[in-house]
C-alpha cells in the first residue's frame, strides 16, 4: 500500500510528544505499526522499550499482528496492550496480584443481588437496576467525584452511598479489585513511591496510544506520569471519534493536549481511503457543525461514489420493509450479508426489524445485547392482566398486578393458591370501597377477555389505569415516564394485525425459538450486523443503514446541553463513516404511533457550516 505525505510524517516523528489526528479509513493502525517497526529499524529503540496501547484486547492482538507481520513474522519484544493490562501488570509486580484477585462478574453479581435484596429495594427489573448500579459506581471511580455530592439517577443518594460503601468493603475483604480499581490503585501507587515510578519511566520510553480520543482523565493521568520525564508519547485518534462521554471519556482531553504539551508536534491524516466521495462530503458537512474540535478537512481517496440514499416514510413498519427489500436486492446481486450493517442509536430500536427479519429468513447477528421485549417486566404485568382474563386462578399472577395500579389490596387477602373472586370479596366485606374495587377490577378482565391484543393493551394502559401506576413508579424512581411509555408503545404495535390472544403468544413462542436458534446456528460473520452506533466504532461494511433518522432518536431526546448534542452528533459521524459505498439515511413520520421529525443531521449533511 501507498503511503501518503502524512503518515510518513507521523511514522517518521521519533522525540517528544506527537499529536497525530486521524480522520476515519485514514491508515492509524497502519501509522502505529510502522512507526514502531521505524523507531526499531531507523533509529535503533531497543524494542522493549516501546508500549504500545489500545483500548480492547481484541484491538491490541490485531495491532501485534500487524506489527509482527511487518517485521517478518519475528517476535519482536514490544509491549502492546489495554489500559487496564498495563496498569494490571504495574500493580501485580507491585502487589504480588495475580488473576485471583481479579473480581469475576458472576461474584460481583451473586453480592448485589444478595445486598440488595436484603435492603428490601423496590424494583421491576433486577438486572436492569444492578446493571445502573455498576454503571454508576464505575463512574465515580474513574472521575474521582466525591461520593457524598454524587446524586445516583437509580435510586436515592443514601440508599447509593449505603450500595457503594457496601461493595468497596465485599472487595477489600475478598482482596478482590474490580476493573476501575486497576485505575485508582495505579494512580495511588505512582504518586506515592516515586521509585516504583521511576523504574516503569526507565522501562518504556516511548509510549504511543490508539484511540486516544475515548481516554479518561484517570488513565491520562497515569499515562503523563509514565511518559514524563522524556515526554515522548504519540497519541492517535480523532476527536470527532469521541463517543464514550457516559463512561467517563473526555474529548477535551484530546482538544487540550497542546496546551499540556507546548512542544508537540502535529499531524493530521486527512485521507479516508474506506468511504466513497460522496459519504465523506456528507459525513464532513455534519461534523463541521460541532464547535468543540480540532478544525480539519477530510477527502476521499477515491473521487466518485454512490449517491448517499435520505428516503422517507409515512411509518417505522414501512422503513423497515424497505430495510428489508433492498437487504434481500443486494444479496441477489450477490453481497453477502455480512458486508452490510442497520445501525441505530439504542439498543431497543430494532426489535421490529428483528421480528420482520426472521419473517423475511433473512440471518442477522445482533453486536449489542438487543433486550427481547416480551421479557420485560412491563410486558410481563400486561401478560399477567390477559392471563387472569383468560381464566388464570393462581395466586402468584394475581400477586404481580393487584396493586397496579394502587387498589391497596393486601397480600394476606389471598392465602389461598388458587383465587376465587367471591372469597376475596368476603375477606373485604366490612370495607365497601374495596369490594367496589374488586368487582371494578373484575368487570376490566371481562372486557379484556372479549378483545383482540391490541385493544386489551390499549385498554390496560387507559380503562384500568396501568399508566397512571406507571407514572407514580417513574416519579419514585426518579426516571423518564416516556421511556416506560416507548415499551407499551412497542408492544401494543406488536400485537397490531393478530386477532386473537392465542395467534399472537404462538407468534411470540415462535419468535422466541427462532432467536435461540438463530444464536446457535449463525456464526458473528454470516449475517446482516444489527449494532449501535457506539458499538460500530472501529467497524467497517460495504453498506450502512442507518434508521430512525429522527429528532429525539438521533439527536436522542436527552441530549439537552450542547456538549450533548456535540456528542449526539459525533455518533451519527461514527456511523455515517462506517460505509465504504452504499450509506442509506432513513427516517418516518410515525414511530409507534408518535408524529416524529426529521433529525436536523439530515440537513447538515448537505451544506457544511460555515467558520465561525
Amino acid at each position: 500500500m501507498k503511503i501518503d505525505t502524512s503518515q510518513i510524517n507521523a511514522i517518521r516523528h521519533k522525540d517528544g510528544p506527537e499529536l497525530v489526528l486521524a480522520g476515519p479509513g485514514s491508515g492509524k493502525t497502519l501509522v502505529i505499526t510502522r512507526r514502531v517497526q521505524h523507531l526499531i529499524d531507523q533509529y535503533h529503540i531497543p524494542p522493549s522499550a516501546i508500549l504500545v496501547i489500545t483500548f480492547t484486547k481484541a484491538a491490541a492482538t490485531e495491532m501485534r499482528q500487524r506489527f509482527e507481520k511487518l517485521m517478518g513474522g519475528r517476535r519482536v519484544p514490544v509491549s502492546f496492550g489495554t489500559f487496564h493490562a498495563v496498569y494490571f501488570m504495574i500493580l501485580k509486580h507491585a502487589y504480588g496480584y495475580t488473576a485471583d484477585n481479579i473480581v469475576k462478574e458472576e461474584q460481583r453479581l451473586q453480592f448485589m443481588k444478595e445486598y440488595i435484596r436484603r435492603l428490601r429495594l423496590e424494583y421491576d427489573d433486577e438486572n436492569e437496576f444492578i446493571s445502573s448500579l455498576f454503571s454508576e459506581i464505575s463512574l465515580i471511580k474513574n472521575t474521582s467525584v466525591n461520593l457524598a455530592h454524587y446524586y445516583s439517577s437509580c435510586c436515592g443518594q443514601d440508599v447509593f452511598r449505603n450500595i457503594f460503601e457496601a461493595y468497596e468493603n465485599f472487595l477489600h475483604q475478598n482482596r478482590f479489585i474490580d476493573f476501575d480499581d486497576m485505575l485508582v490503585y495505579c494512580k495511588e501507587l505512582l504518586v506515592q513511591r516515586p521509585d516504583i515510578l521511576a523504574a516503569w519511566q526507565r522501562k518504556y520510553q516511548y509510549i504511543l496510544i490508539d484511540e486516544f480520543q475515548d481516554i479518561n482523565q484517570i488513565q491520562y493521568d497515569i499515562i503523563r506520569m509514565l511518559a514524563a520525564p522524556q515526554d515522548n508519547l504519540f497519541i492517535v485518534g480523532d476527536d470527532d471519534q469521541s463517543i464514550y462521554r457516559f463512561r467517563g471519556a473526555r474529548p477535551e482531553i484530546m482538544l487540550n493536549f497542546t496546551k499540556d504539551y507546548p512542544d508537540a508536534g502535529k499531524v493530521i491524516l486527512d485521507t479516508n481511503y474506506r468511504s466513497g466521495a460522496e459519504i465523506v462530503r456528507h459525513a464532513g458537512n455534519l461534523i463541521s457543525f460541532n464547535q468543540k474540535r480540532f478544525e480539519k478537512k477530510i477527502a476521499p481517496a477515491a473521487k466518485t461514489g454512490i449517491p448517499v440514499v435520505k428516503q422517507e416514510f409515512q411509518t417505522q413498519r414501512e422503513q423497515n420493509l424497505y430495510v428489508i427489500q433492498e437487504i434481500l436486492r443486494l444479496h441477489r446481486e450477490g453481497m453477502e450479508y455480512k458486508d452490510m450493517a442497520v445501525l441505530f442509536r439504542t439498543n431497543m430500536q430494532p426489535r421490529f426489524l428483528m421480528e420482520m427479519m426472521l419473517d423475511y429468513s433473512i440471518s442477522f447477528t445482533a453486536k449489542d445485547r438487543i433486550p427481547n421485549i416480551y421479557d420485560h417486566w412491563i410486558t410481563r404485568d400486561l401478560f399477567a392482566y390477559i392471563d387472569i382474563a383468560r381464566g388464570d386462578r393462581r395466586r402468584s399472577t394475581f400477586l404481580k398486578i393487584m396493586n397496579r395500579p394502587k387498589r391497596y389490596l393486601s397480600r394476606e387477602s389471598l392465602p389461598y393458591e388458587e383465587v376465587a373472586f367471591d372469597v376475596w370479596e368476603e375477606y373485604y366485606e366490612e370495607q365497601g370501597w374495596m369490594v367496589q374495587r374488586l368487582e371494578k377490577l373484575q368487570m376490566d378482565l371481562k372486557v379484556i377477555a372479549g378483545m383482540r391484543p391490541y385493544s386489551a393493551i390499549n385498554y390496560i394502559r387507559k380503562g384500568v389505569a396501568y399508566e397512571d401506576y406507571l407514572r407514580e413508579y417513574a416519579e419514585v424512581r426518579r426516571i423518564p415516564f416516556e421511556d416506560l411509555a416507548d415499551v407499551l408503545d412497542e408492544l401494543q404495535e406488536n400485537a397490531r394485525g393478530f386477532e386473537t390472544f392465542d395467534s399472537w403468544f404462538e407468534h411470540i413462542k415462535q419468535l422466541r425459538e427462532e432467536l435461540e436458534e438463530q444464536a446457535k446456528s449463525y456464526k458473528v460473520a454470516e449475517g446482516v450486523n444489527l449494532s449501535t452506533l457506539h458499538s460500530s466504532k472501529g467497524l467497517e461494511y460495504d453498506t450502512v443503514f442507518l434508521v430512525d433518522v429522527n429528532e429525539n432518536v438521533m439527536p436522542n431526546k436527552k441530549a439537552v446541553l450542547d456538549a450533548d448534542l456535540e456528542e449526539e452528533r459525533r455518533m451519527f459521524y461514527v456511523g455515517m463513516t462506517r460505509a465504504k459505498n452504499r450509506l442509506y439515511l432513513l427516517w418516518s413520520h410515525q414511530i409507534r404511533n408518535k408524529d416524529m421529525d426529521p433529525s436536523r443531521f439530515l440537513i447538515e449533511c448537505e451544506s457544511a457550516q460555515t467558520k465561525r
